[in-house]
């Protein structure tokens, strides 16, 4: 199997991998532990703290580790919506936010908080027009995705900080799929929280890590929590935590852009001369667009169609977002960049790792190629 479904998780990278199960053997005890066991596991974990804040460029008391981009994005908004509701109680996000962040503002909604979602320009960009109108007096926080698990476009943070610091409004931004292809640290200075994710970046499953500045009370979900300065419950997983941030360094490290811009030039090549088959999603400016995520629809057909023909002839891919999958729904992100829902069901995501190579991605597009012809025979 030829896997092109990185932006949904990566395999465990070796090193990580050797990391884990060394910290899991010798430095196993309960970081709230006060024996020397425990001391150790606490040293380890702070000393993670440091340079992952270090990788992110920003301070190392306002970093939580969590179980993930998803438990990151929901106690991000949770938080800062409930410490900052003496301000007001009007909260804005983008319609192709992560579902996790959907149901947490869903939650605070049931709490009387006012809720408003943004569209997407037909590029798949925030609709920073609409940003500006949907502002009021009482909006005290907006949540941005930096980059689009399904078509790969960056969004402008910086702009979006220009619209809503004199304004007093926070901004939070899910960063899950940039981290570890991007230098995060060009939009740390215009965030007050992040979200990362180690599966993302050939880490365990299982770890993630919440940035909120410290200068904003961090609220906790459940009152009486003792790890992580007490905002959030559970035993902190040390070892996995440890391997996240060896994968981190070395994902900083190897910096695989310009090697995916051209596994993408291979891919496009391929398929431009039989672009009547195709209906193409995101950016053709570099600036605007992760090159290892393509979002595409073979015109005519359903994309799971499509999925399942490329995985029973050897390719993984996916449909969208990996959260998504398996509703019986059309995609977020074309519902955000108003796409038909029959059009929206075709979305197609490609996305390349450390195992594509050249030879692989022109295969993945000639086979690609030979399905459309085969799709467009039957219409």
């Amino acid at each position: 199997m030829k896997y092109f479904d990185y932006a949904a998780t990566t395999p465990l990278h070796k090193e990580a991998a050797a990391v884990y199960l060394s910290t899991a053997q010798h430095q196993f005890g309960n970081t709230t532990s006060l024996h020397d066991a425990g001391g150790m596991a606490q040293n380890v974990l702070e000393r993670c703290r440091k340079q992952l804040a270090a990788i992110l460029g920003v301070h190392s008391e306002g970093l939580y580790f969590t179980s993930g981009g998803t438990e990151s994005n929901s106690l991000a908004l949770l938080s800062l919506a409930q410490a900052n509701m003496h301000k007001g109680n009007h909260i804005i996000l983008t319609a192709a936010e992560h579902p996790s962040l959907h149901s947490a503002a869903a939650y605070l909604a049931d709490q009387g908080f006012h809720i408003t979602t943004i569209p997407f320009t037909a590029d798949g960009f925030i609709d920073l027009q609409a940003l500006e109108n949907a502002i009021n007096g009482r909006t005290i926080v907006v949540s941005v995705q930096h980059c689009n698990p399904e078509i790969g476009t960056i969004q402008p943070i910086r702009s979006i900080y220009e619209t809503l610091q004199p304004k007093g409004i926070l901004l939070h931004s899910d960063c899950v799929q940039s981290f570890g292809k991007l230098n995060v640290q060009d939009i740390t200075p215009y965030v007050d929280s992040l979200s990362v994710s180690s599966h993302k970046i050939y880490g365990p499953k299982g770890v993630g890590a919440l940035y909120i500045n410290p200068r904003l009370r961090a609220v906790p979900l459940f009152p009486g929590t003792v790890q992580e300065k007490g905002f959030k419950g559970g035993t902190v997983n040390v070892p996995g935590i440890a391997a996240f941030l060896i994968a981190a360094q070395l994902a900083e490290e190897t910096g695989n852009l310009a090697h995916y811009q051209k596994l993408r030039t291979i891919f496009f090549n391929a398929l431009l001369p039989h672009k009547e088959f195709f209906t193409f999603f995101g950016s053709d400016q570099a600036a605007e667009q992760l090159p290892h995520i393509i979002g595409l629809r073979v015109n005519h057909s359903e994309g799971q169609l499509i999925m399942l023909e490329l995985n029973r002839r050897g390719f993984a891919v996916s449909t969208g977002s990996a959260c998504q999958v398996g509703k019986q729904q059309s995609s977020t992100t074309m519902n955000a960049m108003q796409i038909p829902v029959h059009l929206s069901k075709g979305l197609v995501r490609i996305s390349f790792g450390q195992s594509s190579t050249g030879k692989t991605v022109q295969q993945l597009a000639d086979c690609l190629v030979e399905i459309a012809k085969e799709q467009n025979k039957k219409h």
